[in-house]
């Protein structure tokens, strides 16, 4: 069979696996096509590759195509974000004196309560805060800001710095940042350095926050919808392929390559299994749902969530909230999910917005097919988001 190439830009993380296991365990050659990957160095070059043409789909933050409809960031080529590539996946480090500091109140690391690590954090701060993360438009700056909003950090003085993901260890042990918003692996690249330790996973802010999309030139979907449709359905495949729990350690080692990640494969495991070591010392705390790929349709993409996105944004940088949430909503295109996805077993939820933060449980909910349990999605302080409000 006569392949038909893609290029593909991603940026070394581990939720950059769908695309890496598409192509490398016959995903996508079963959809006829030859997947080029290439590794970006930094969001901002990944961003460019795609916008001007270079690549054709990227593994990219959920929030940046968002950003660019709403002309925030300078380049305004529309993109469409197709499908979500991982839900969560983040986790919020310091280095040694804020962790000496942290120790010294008495707090115990203990990896779950947003609102406990918020409070310790802004008592051990001692004044301004330099704060690590991978992009002005990404979930780890949404998420941060969230968590300082609802916490005594909202009295803090703070500075977030752009820094590029496989940086962000080398950053901390050279003092340029004391902390840090990051996807794995780099941040348990600074815990084995020794540079740093693990606060708080992303999870513990928005339990269902959707890090990264599968996003393509809206221009390009309309010229070669088949060929969307077979990139998509191969990177469910392979995204399904992730979620069961066999496939850990073959994910793990087959990422650690050279031209992937080139780390070692027990560093990436603790990612794909949630079980992570935050200290250096060796303490080791477990987080179910760290990071998703699959389980309740966690590649569906909800509009509810680009408009949560928007809004955020826009109250920000001075935008019309309402407006934005409507041109952000149009990014997350659940009409192609819907469309090319039909027919391959993946869950199709009735609805296409949901109430953000609602869902405390698992929930079993309506499909095109069945049913399906969507997983718990709720913010820390317990706010909701109603995207009809």
């Amino acid at each position: 069979m006569k392949l038909t190439p893609i290029p593909v830009g991603f940026v070394p993380l581990v939720d950059a696996a769908p695309l890496i296991v598409a192509d490398q365990m016959g995903f996508a050659e079963s959809e006829g096509l030859a997947l080029d990957l290439r590794s970006a160095p930094s969001w901002s070059a990944l961003r460019d590759m795609v916008a001007f043409g270079r690549v054709d789909a990227a593994h990219m933050l959920a929030v940046v195509p968002v950003a660019m409809a709403l002309g925030l960031g300078g380049v305004t080529t529309q993109l469409s974000a197709v499908s979500v590539l991982s839900v969560n996946g983040t986790v919020i480090g310091v280095g040694r004196v804020l962790e000496a500091r942290l120790r010294e109140q008495g707090y115990t690391f203990d990896f779950h309560d947003a609102a406990a690590a918020g409070a310790a954090l802004a008592q051990a701060a001692r004044g301004a805060l330099v704060i690590g993360a991978p992009f002005p438009f990404s979930m780890h700056v949404e998420l941060l800001r969230y968590w300082f909003a609802a916490t005594p950090l909202a009295e803090a003085e703070i500075e977030i710095r752009t820094v590029p993901p496989p940086m962000m260890a080398q950053a901390l042990a050279e003092g340029e940042i004391d902390a840090f918003c990051v996807g794995e692996p780099w941040g348990s690249v600074a815990v084995e350095g020794g540079s740093g330790a693990l606060l708080l996973p992303g999870k513990a802010i928005w339990a269902f926050a959707p890090e990264k999309v599968l996003a393509v030139r809206t221009e390009w979907a309309e010229d070669e919808p088949q060929l969307l449709g077979r990139l998509m359905r191969a990177v469910w495949r392979a995204q399904r392929w992730l979620a069961a729990p066999d496939s850990h350690i073959a994910a793990a080692e087959l990422l650690s390559r050279k031209g992937w990640l080139d780390l070692p494969s027990d560093v990436i495991d603790r990612a794909l299994t949630g079980r992570l070591t935050v200290s250096p010392s060796g303490d080791q705390r477990h987080c179910p749902g760290f990071l998703d790929f699959h389980a309740g349709a966690a590649s569906f993409p909800w509009r509810s969530q680009a408009r949560w996105i928007a809004r955020q944004l826009a109250m920000r940088h001075g935008l019309d909230p309402a407006a934005a949430a409507d041109a952000g909503a149009k990014v997350f295109r659940t009409d192609l999910y819907r469309r090319h996805m039909a027919g391959v077993g993946a869950e199709l939820p009735s609805a296409s917005e949901k109430v953000e933060g609602a869902i405390l449980h698992p929930t079993a909910v309506p499909t095109q097919a069945g049913r399906l349990t969507l997983q718990p999605d709720s913010f820390f302080d317990r706010r909701v988001f109603d995207p009809s409000a």
